[in-house]
């Protein structure tokens, strides 16, 4: 795909429980994204109102439009806490999980489980399109494992249910994030399909966002794991779908985006949790910095905000690198 003849799509955060917290997305909306997810949220966990899993569905105005993941097996529990739970909170869609690789969830039949069960996944999603208020989209992955490559049938039946949108990471469950996520698998479930499918699986720069969408043609496409501690990758793959360079931020403008984040986590902290679960954040904000290992050690003695931003600025101080 040529710079003159470039598709410009909406490039979004995806959903990673543990990560994409109201900070976290509130970082990727002011660096670009188009659209934030909420981590996965249980919807058996909502329907027994445990209050913990509501927590994660904490937003706010600033974020939109975002949506709510939500996983489970099923369908009359699922459909229930959509109407309950969901309906009355202000999402601007609602996303199914049908693709989380974790072991704990798909021991209880959630998440990739679905992928060996297409007609309950489809039965799940009439459901939900059924009683909800919002537009439903579906998180898929190609199949169980190689031999059990499914996601043409999958995406037919979501659509056929009723789902407005789905995303389709390009690995079987078996792969986890191993390997080269296949987007010719995720081009072929396209076509055949006339709702909007977003690409998911490697996008990890401008360049690979430019050949992921040369080579599935996607109606969008969705950051994971590139993004943590990378917030500013949104713009930068935004700029190159506009045939502009998306120059990356110096070390200081990088130190100050994790002082930022620092600063919302303790803002939202009875949304968050643990001001220690923003360790592992700063640790990918700082990969690849001079002295890091030595900064990584003493990040993980950190226990409060001052901590963190302390011993950022130390650091800055020490290596002669300038805040902005």
């Amino acid at each position: 795909m040529n710079e003159q003849n470039h598709k410009i799509v909406p490039v979004e955060l995806a959903p990673m429980a543990g990560y994409t917290n109201l900070p976290f997305r509130l970082m990727a909306k002011k660096y670009g994204a188009d659209r934030v997810t909420t981590e996965m949220v249980s919807a058996k966990g909502l329907y027994y109102r445990d209050k913990k899993t509501a927590q994660l569905m904490a937003t706010m105005p600033e974020e939109r439009p975002v949506g709510v993941q939500i996983f489970g097996s099923d369908p009359e529990i699922i459909a229930e806490t959509v109407a309950r739970d969901i309906n009355p909170l202000d999402f601007d869609f609602l996303d199914f999980n049908a693709g989380c690789p974790a072991p704990k969830i798909v021991k209880n039949g959630d998440g990739s489980a679905l992928l060996n069960d297409l007609p309950l996944l489809e039965r799940i999603v009439s459901a939900m399109v059924k009683v909800s208020d919002k537009p439903v989209r579906v998180k898929l992955r190609l199949g169980w494992d190689d031999a059990h490559i499914v996601i043409d049938e999958a995406i037919r039946r979501v659509e056929d249910a009723g789902a407005a949108m789905s995303v389709v990471h390009g690995r079987t469950r078996a792969a986890f994030y191993s390997g080269k996520a296949d987007w010719e698998a995720i081009a072929r479930a396209k076509t055949l399909v006339e709702i909007p499918v977003v690409a998911n699986g490697d996008i990890d720069s401008p360049e690979a966002a430019m050949r992921c969408l040369e080579v599935t043609h996607a109606d969008g496409l969705m950051v994971g794991r590139a993004a943590v501690g990378r917030p500013f990758i949104f713009e930068r793959i935004k700029a190159r779908l506009a045939g502009k360079d998306g120059p990356l931020p110096s070390a200081g403008e990088i130190l100050n985006m994790a002082i930022t984040h620092v600063q919302l986590v303790e803002e939202y902290a009875d949304q968050t949790g643990p001001m220690v679960e923003m360790r592992k954040q700063l640790v990918a904000y700082t990969k690849g910095m001079p002295d890091s290992a030595r900064l990584r050690q003493r990040i993980f003695t950190c226990q409060s905000a001052q901590d963190m931003t302390d011993c950022l600025r130390a650091y800055a101080l020490r290596e002669g690198i300038s805040l902005p």
